[in-house]
């Protein structure tokens, strides 16, 4: 059976928590790469551990994720009573009581599959707003068989570009978010990949092309900056800038523009396909294995390798399509989180001023529920670029993280770093790094709470920061208290305070912390030992 990580297994409790309150449809917020599906899986199971009786429905947009949420629940529960709903799999199960299906296939069909209690959305910001289309059809015809059909969706995005967060709105489908874990956690906590980014000095001008509902026309846009001259100096600075990585992908603005990237690319000796929304189904398939295999180095692509997508080794996200859409920005840059051996970050070279318009993508902020509230404004500045390095940070940050250049007050730009959408692409956006001299370990109580271990983690002679180990509290908070042990301790982990207070001299501090101004204070988000040469 599969082991959960302590923030999934909290985002089950927090699916059954909202419930045992009598709440709705709860909405789960989980950046790309986080294991989603193992979620699903495991509550699924529990699910049908509490109430036997119970059908199931899980539903994605494309049969990539079908396959691989079904993979998932038979990892955590290989006796589980699934079945398949995917033309592309070549599967049309209908009766099966846990029925994994692509939406495209089964919509028609909801008179067909039996009554189902429990509706699972995975990718759920791509269900409209209101009554229209495929997911809304097909969990209308649910409900006129089951009037109290519960829903969960799933999404690391919760906001659309046309009308903002997915819990807001009289008609919305999702009651609230009851969980998030984001890009930023995920990488202080180790589970995702860093990024880092380099201002580049091709920079695509979209300041005449069109826009729709929020959007730039995608005709438009294409004809703006598919040029030759273009597409050479871009293709120039990813030789320069991404010589050591081995697994690029570069996202277009259309399947033209991704065939004359893909021809620069490949005339500078880089194996290189397209994939598009015009390559045939068996060619695409071979392309991805071909790419996750290493056969091929870099895919250019045109609106098709955004969700669903799962090549862990991917080291550089070239992005060569401006887009207004926080949503969008932030899978684009999700295709590059994960970790993998060998993969020490990943660099996101950024020549459609997406950086710039949306900001870092963990300081990526959902801010309200109106129309246009997960798109960004042309003119949005969110992000500057460290004049001594080159790398792109929040607007507002103080220090560079990746060099330690310090901008004076006179420096700062004139615009605030808030952004539309939840979730940072850069982690070197806000977090300065600081050396640690030292630690020192005391007893921390308060009232009516369970003790818990206060770490002050010495960064020079005067500064110091604080940290909170709650080995004596119960789920998540002692898991992540777990974690910490493991990392800088040794032997078993204790089970009170007193006693790893007692075992001290058995533990070695990180030679680093990443801290991060909040409010008057600053907070820890990351630790690391500095790699030996």
């Amino acid at each position: 059976m599969t082991s959960l990580r302590p923030y999934q297994q909290a985002a089950v409790d927090a699916v059954f928590d909202y419930w045992s309150k009598g709440g709705g449809n709860p909405l789960v917020e989980m950046a790309t790469g986080t294991g989603k599906s193992v979620v699903i899986a495991t509550l699924t199971r529990e699910v049908l551990a509490r109430w036997p009786d119970m059908r199931v429905v899980m539903l994605v947009h494309v049969k990539e994720l079908v396959a691989q949420n079904a993979k998932a629940m038979l990892r955590t529960w290989p006796d589980a009573p699934i079945g398949i709903n995917s033309a592309g799999l070549g599967r049309r199960d209908q009766r099966s009581q846990i029925l994994f299906a692509s939406i495209q296939s089964i919509f028609r069909h909801g008179d067909r599959i039996g009554p189902r209690d429990l509706v699972i959305v995975d990718e759920a910001h791509l269900v409209p707003k209101a009554g229209e289309g495929m997911y809304r059809k097909f969990i209308d015809d649910l409900r006129k068989e089951t009037p109290d059909l519960r829903i969960v969706g799933f999404t690391a995005t919760p906001y659309r570009l046309d009308s903002g967060r997915l819990d807001s709105g009289d008609d919305r489908l999702f009651s609230e978010i009851v969980f998030r874990y984001g890009i930023g956690e995920g990488i202080r906590d180790g589970f995702l990949s860093p990024l880092t980014s380099k201002a580049t000095a091709t920079v695509l001008d979209v300041s005449g092309v069109a826009k729709r509902g929020g959007e730039f026309v995608a005709g438009a846009l294409e004809t703006a900056i598919d040029k030759d001259w273009i597409t050479r100096g871009a293709v120039d600075e990813m030789m320069s800038l991404g010589a050591n990585r081995r697994a690029w992908i570069v996202f277009c603005a259309g399947v033209a523009h991704a065939e004359h990237v893909r021809a620069e690319i490949r005339s500078r000796d880089i194996t290189c396909a397209p994939v598009t929304g015009e390559t045939p189904s068996g060619e695409r398939d071979r392309i991805i294995r071909d790419f996750r295999e290493g056969r091929i180095r870099c895919l250019t692509n045109a609106m098709v390798l955004t969700t669903g997508f799962d090549v862990p080794h991917i080291d550089l996200v070239a992005m060569m399509r401006p887009t207004l859409s926080t949503g969008l920005y932030v899978q684009c840059i999700g295709r590059g989180t994960r970790i993998a051996d060998g993969k020490a970050d990943c660099l996101v070279l950024d020549f459609a001023g997406n950086i710039k318009r949306h900001g870092p993508v963990a300081a990526v902020q959902v801010r309200g529920s109106a129309k246009g509230e997960g798109a960004a404004k042309e003119g949005d500045i969110r992000a500057k670029e460290c004049p001594s390095c080159h790398e792109l940070v929040a607007v507002n940050t103080r220090a560079c993280p990746a060099c330690g250049h310090e901008w004076h007050v006179d420096e700062k730009p004139k615009h605030e770093a808030k952004a539309d959408g939840e979730s940072a692409i850069l982690s070197t956006g806000g977090p300065a790094w600081l050396p640690v001299t030292g630690w020192r370990w005391y007893r921390h109580q308060k009232p009516e709470k369970p003790t818990s271990l206060r770490v002050e983690y010495e960064c020079g002679r005067i500064n110091s920061h604080r940290e909170w180990v709650c080995l004596e509290h119960e789920g998540f908070a002692r898991a992540k208290a777990e974690s910490w042990w493991k990392r800088w301790g040794s032997g078993p982990i204790p089970a009170t305070v007193q006693e790893a207070l007692s075992r001290v001299g058995q533990c070695a501090p990180p030679d680093e912390i990443a801290v991060r101004p909040d409010g008057k204070f600053y907070v820890i988000v990351g630790a690391r030992r500095r790699a030996v040469a």
